[in-house]
């Protein structure tokens, strides 16, 4: 386990390091912010007040913690591993004292963790001066919220591993990554709550894992829903995921060629 606190230490400071990007993605988190929020708010009104459990105070609360989370969570294209696959760096992270896929993973708990210290705080304080928050006082829900938001980082990082697993097979992975991300920020529910989407469409996305993915840890800090419940299928999607990347894994290794051995 050393190993894997190292690796995630090391990811954690190499993030920090670039902080004119952060500060330029910081900006732009707060433009979305305050265009997601007026818009939702907005569809709130025209409703009549509500949508699905939702004021627009609660509207405003929804899009300011997604804000938080927004590259905490990986919802955009990501395709380093893909791209070591294609150069064959991948040879070197089987070398290392740990399996390439907890490797990965410790470095993406490094990045999510520097995302999450420089993103909280300024984006609840915007919306509260800006759209206005409703936030529970309860630090139990706040702590259900971490722990639902590890599980997701560790989901939304094994749906992406997948697709780029498929540089194991196929020489530009681009495409999947890009139809990936698409239909997950689709069902995720950074548009909207998923439970805003009519039956038919909810039903869909209900059976995915991408809503694990973003709302679940919003739903938990917000006090929605059954925390038990929304930890459960977050944990079984863990799971599930989790074994088929291994096994994707272990099945392109017998078919990938590296120069050299």
């Amino acid at each position: 386990m050393r190993a894997f606190w190292e690796l995630a230490a090391s990811s954690f400071r190499r993030y920090l390091r670039y902080r004119t990007a952060i500060v330029a993605t910081m900006i732009t988190n707060c433009v979305f912010g305050l265009v997601r929020a007026s818009l939702l708010m907005t569809a709130v009104d025209g409703a009549g007040g509500e949508i699905a459990g939702y004021d627009a105070l609660r509207a405003s609360s929804y899009v300011w913690l997604g804000q938080c989370l927004v590259g905490v969570v990986s919802l955009w294209a990501a395709g380093e591993i893909a791209q070591r696959i294609k150069a064959g760096d991948v040879a070197v992270d089987l070398l290392r004292p740990l399996p390439p896929v907890l490797g990965w993973l410790a470095a993406e708990y490094g990045r999510a963790g520097s995302a999450l210290l420089v993103r909280v705080l300024p984006m609840l304080a915007l919306g509260a001066l800006t759209t206005g928050l409703s936030l529970p006082i309860d630090p139990g829900l706040w702590l259900l919220g971490l722990v639902s938001l590890l599980l997701a980082v560790t989901i939304a990082f094994q749906g992406l591993l997948l697709v780029n697993l498929a540089a194991l097979w196929v020489l530009e992975v681009r495409g999947y990554i890009n139809l990936y991300v698409i239909v997950m920020n689709l069902f995720c529910g950074l548009i909207v709550p998923v439970s805003w989407f009519p039956d038919w469409l909810l039903a869909i996305s209900l059976a995915t894992p991408f809503p694990s993915m973003f709302q679940a840890p919003i739903d938990l800090a917000m006090g929605v829903g059954s925390a038990p419940a929304t930890l459960a299928i977050q944990l079984f999607w863990v799971l599930v995921l989790g074994g088929v990347a291994q096994l994707v894994l272990q099945r392109g290794l017998t078919r990938v060629v590296i120069q050299g051995g």
